[in-house]
């Protein structure tokens, strides 16, 4: 798994974020800057009004196909522990064909059949 968080920020502002915030300081994973927005723009989180971002994550799978998406309001947080459980889920139906990780899936619970006989029966 690549964890890459992009932000309308220069590297300068990164740089800085990374020496004062408590927060940011210890961030495990790259930082990329895009200034003019054109990452953003392709992700159709650009606010063209602000020049800034609006906050959205991409689960993108090893072949390049988006899997999940979230964006949301600047001001509201987000779940961390969520997007782990996401990515753990799409890793485990990945890696077991014909299955399907129910709402609430955490690792080591079961993967569920799919098909549509399996309607009805979680």
């Amino acid at each position: 798994m690549v964890v890459v968080a992009v932000s309308t920020d220069t590297v300068f502002s990164h740089w800085m974020w990374k020496r004062t915030s408590p927060t940011i300081k210890n961030v495990q994973f790259a930082m990329a800057s895009d200034p003019s927005g054109a990452v953003s723009r392709s992700y159709g989180v650009w606010q063209p009004g602000s020049g800034l971002n609006q906050r959205g994550r991409f689960i993108i799978d090893p072949d390049g196909i988006i899997q999940g998406v979230e964006v949301l309001a600047g001001p509201i947080g987000r779940n961390t522990g969520e997007l782990l459980r996401q990515i753990r889920a799409m890793q485990a139906v990945r890696a077991n064909p014909g299955k399907a990780a129910p709402a609430g899936w955490q690792p080591g619970d079961p993967l569920i059949e799919t098909g549509k006989e399996q309607i009805g029966k979680y």
